[in-house]
């Protein structure tokens, strides 16, 4: 299936309990989703940034054959979405020190055409109605997942239930399904977001790993041991990337498949985390990804 990721491309800054400090490096829930799914094979992007985008930024993507680029849509006199966090001790909560959102205040950027066909389709954070706008654009898309985040819950649940009836899964985080569920299990959280259309949810915990909670059953994958920790930013969309690409690849959208591919987003979600921005990822090789799957394979007997 053919793979497409809509969302955003950021200028980042960066802080770590450690007091390093990375700033105007490059980010977005776009780049490191199509960065972890080049690993397994073509996807296309779509995104908009304003004319301040650095050329190096841009140099970073085409360091990655498979990210087709064409839907990437510079937009002269506008600047270009901008973050910065800081880190807590545990690595595991951050503060955001500051939002610019630029582009994102405008119009969502245009699909190109050659991407009308585009099969499998990870609708990026974004609100709702961005999200349903970006999918009517897509008449071939057959498996959709989407993220979303606890604003939306809060000022736009009823067009994020509109979209649970369009897509045939969402992930987001286990504090996010409490949320909108209003209960305090995520499982059982999961099992009411299913009441309102999508096949599956992937629940996200952190560093405790994920939770799949489909019509056909259940299923739980801790995270990778890794022993180092370096910037945790990017990991659940690399995540998203890995199990989206490795169902684009395979075409097997069973629970079991579903599974398998949530394997491999955590794997990459490992490598991510090694370094700041794309850093790791840019240099990764097949059979690093492998090794760590076969050792990730053997400790839970995935085969």
């Amino acid at each position: 299936m053919n793979l497409i990721v809509t969302g955003t491309v950021s200028i980042d800054t960066v802080q770590t309990p450690s007091g390093e400090e990375r700033e105007g490096i490059l980010g977005g829930s776009c780049t490191y989703f199509a960065a972890a799914a080049s690993q397994y094979g073509p996807v296309r992007l779509v995104a908009a940034v304003g004319d301040d985008f650095p050329d190096e930024h841009r140099d970073t993507l085409a360091k990655f054959p498979n990210i087709d680029a064409a839907g990437l849509e510079t937009r002269a006199g506008s600047k270009t979405f901008r973050w910065g966090g800081k880190y807590m001790d545990n690595m595991d909560e951050r503060e955001t020190l500051f939002t610019e959102l630029g582009v994102l205040d405008e119009a969502p950027p245009e699909i190109p055409e050659s991407f009308a066909d585009s099969e499998c389709v990870f609708l990026a954070n974004s609100h709702p109605m961005v999200q349903m706008d970006l999918l009517s654009k897509l008449p071939k898309a057959r498996f959709v997942v989407a993220d979303t985040m606890d604003l939306w819950i809060s000022i736009a649940r009823d067009e994020l239930k509109q979209l649970l009836g369009k897509v045939t899964g969402l992930v987001l985080n286990y504090e996010e399904a409490e949320m909108y569920a209003g209960v305090r299990n995520p499982v059982t959280a999961g099992l009411k977001m299913l009441e309102d259309g999508p096949e599956f949810v992937v629940i996200k915990k952190g560093e405790h790993g994920a939770i799949l909670v489909h019509r056909e059953g259940l299923a739980a994958l801790p995270a990778y041991p890794t022993e180092t920790v370096v910037d945790p930013t990017g990991a659940g969309d690399t995540f998203a990337g890995g199990m989206m690409a490795h169902i684009a690849k395979t075409g097997d959208t069973s629970i079991h498949g579903i599974r398998r591919a949530m394997a491999h987003g955590t794997i990459i979600a490992s490598f991510t985390i090694e370094s700041f921005s794309l850093d790791r990822l840019a240099g990764l090789k097949s059979d690093e990804i492998a090794d760590r799957y076969a050792t990730f394979s053997n400790m839970l007997a995935l085969g």
